[in-house]
């Protein structure tokens, strides 16, 4: 089975990142979405709710799973035995970051990464800029898929 992972701390989980997920199905037999524990305390929304929003978003699809890790991608992937890193980039500067990220997996674990765009109309909808709407209580429904708390 072709796994790829698509790791991460996504909050919380945008539009844009539904695109890749979908393309990713397109190439890829099952894709596993992981909720970094890292980046916790800089999320905007408890690890719980992120995680219990993405399994709902995805119950009716059996090609998705949805994991919480802890520590290095690398490691992460090995527990899912994949060997696809899947990658979302905005910019040119994402995409020379990327390139010089996958060299290194590649380097060390033989993970290639495979870099996908949004769909264009949900390119520029990030994460970060979702949180900082969010911060001035902004209605964001519209970019997130599931109902804010």
């Amino acid at each position: 089975m072709r796994t790829a992972i698509f790791p991460g701390s996504f909050d919380p989980f945008t539009i844009g990142h539904l695109d890749l997920v979908e393309r990713g199905l397109q190439l890829f037999d099952r894709v596993v979405i992981g909720i970094g524990k890292n980046s916790e305390k800089r999320a905007m929304f408890p690890l719980v709710f992120r995680e219990e929003s993405l399994r709902k978003l995805f119950e009716n699809e059996g090609r998705v799973a949805v994991d919480v890790y802890e520590g290095l991608t690398v490691d992460f992937a090995r527990r899912w035995n994949a060997h696809f890193l899947l990658r979302g980039v905005r910019s040119v500067q994402d995409f020379v970051y990327e390139e010089s990220m996958a060299e290194a997996n590649r380097q060390l674990d033989g993970i290639e990464t495979v870099v996908l765009y949004a769909r264009p109309e949900h390119a520029y909808i990030s994460s970060s800029l979702v949180r900082e709407l969010y911060g001035y209580k902004k209605d964001v429904q519209a970019l997130v898929p599931y109902p804010l708390p």
